[in-house]
């Protein structure tokens, strides 16, 4: 007749099968059997067989005159009874969220700081939003910018307006700027023209041949990456540890660079071997096919094959076999280390 605060069934009648119901419900029998001997004072127990739940929940109890009757419990009795185990279930849940609460309060104070960190990283989706991020990053920047941008000979002419706007207020605030290109981008008229436009010793710029994902660094502070290769998703990283790896591989990779305003990267050996063949030739030796090394050099793969093509002439090959073979016999990969 009465149910569990935790919604479980405390009993039903387990001695008559055609009799069970939820122990929160009264029965039309048990119900009328009930109001029957409040009126009354007392019903025969013969009667209460119908309903076997008035004695199993304590609503009925035996004449004490005449143990062929039962009398009724008062009903306040009969609720209090019901009452007092939910009651006391209802307390020690209360008391549970208090010590719950004071176990937590500490943690909710630190989070609750206005100088609370900002999320360490930011998930960034569509152009206008990666965009935005960072042109108030730049704009916030005080002392450098670290850049990597990788591609090859061209570079939508959009990308490098949007670069030379948002460059050139760095500049002119004294704010150091170092890009890496690939050694590709030496070929590149509108890149070496857009390198022009800063040469107050500001901005540096320096190639090498190949190169990961674009990154751009302020600060050493924020760092932004790309997620997908069509650079429509971006992360922008803000926890000091993340940032501060990425700025050692920033510092890595120029470190082995070589400054545009240098002019080749390395002598053109006497076999008239260029310096991208002599990238060419190194990812030749490790595996990858033409497609793979094209995109990791920056260049078309037309202009791959071709470059292949010169340096298997240089070297008397008549197959891509013998290729890797005389590459590997040259020596010519250790003297472009």
């Amino acid at each position: 007749m009465f149910r569990t605060l935790g919604g479980g069934d405390l009993a039903t009648n387990g001695t008559e099968a055609t009799h069970p119901h939820a122990v929160t419900e009264m029965c039309a029998e048990g119900s009328r059997l009930y109001a029957s001997a409040l009126r009354t004072g007392r019903i025969p127990r013969a009667d209460a067989e119908a309903a076997p739940c008035l004695m199993e929940f304590a609503l009925l109890h035996p004449d004490p005159d005449d143990p062929g009757w039962l009398r009724p419990v008062a009903p306040a009795v009969a609720l209090a009874q019901r009452l007092t185990p939910i009651e006391r279930e209802i307390a020690e849940r209360r008391r549970r969220s208090i010590v719950l609460s004071e176990i937590f309060e500490p943690f909710m104070t630190l989070s609750a700081r206005e100088d609370a960190p900002t999320h360490a990283i930011t998930v960034l989706e569509g152009l206008d939003r990666i965009n935005a991020a960072l042109d108030l990053a730049t704009g916030q920047c005080r002392t450098e910018v670290l850049t990597v941008q990788p591609g090859g000979r061209r570079s939508p002419e959009n990308r490098l307006l949007e670069a030379l706007d948002r460059d050139r207020p760095l500049i002119e605030r004294g704010v150091r700027i170092r890009t890496l290109y690939q050694h590709t981008a030496r070929y590149s008229a509108d890149r070496l023209a857009y390198v022009d436009r800063f040469t107050d010793g500001k901005a540096e710029y320096r190639t090498i041949d190949e190169l990961v994902e674009r990154l751009i660094i302020c600060d050493e502070t924020v760092a932004f990456i790309p997620v997908q290769e069509d650079r429509q998703v971006a992360l922008e990283l803000r926890h000091p540890g993340l940032v501060r790896y990425l700025v050692k591989v920033f510092e890595f990779m120029w470190s082995r660079a070589v400054p545009l305003s240098a002019g080749t990267p390395y002598e053109t050996a006497a076999d008239g071997i260029t310096d991208i063949q002599h990238s060419i030739a190194k990812l030749l030796v490790e595996g990858h096919v033409d497609e793979a090394i094209a995109r990791r050099l920056g260049m078309n793969v037309r202009t791959c094959r071709a470059h292949i093509a010169k340096l298997a002439t240089a070297l008397g090959s008549g197959s891509r076999a013998q290729l890797g073979y005389l590459i590997a016999r040259s020596g010519m990969l250790n003297e472009a280390d």
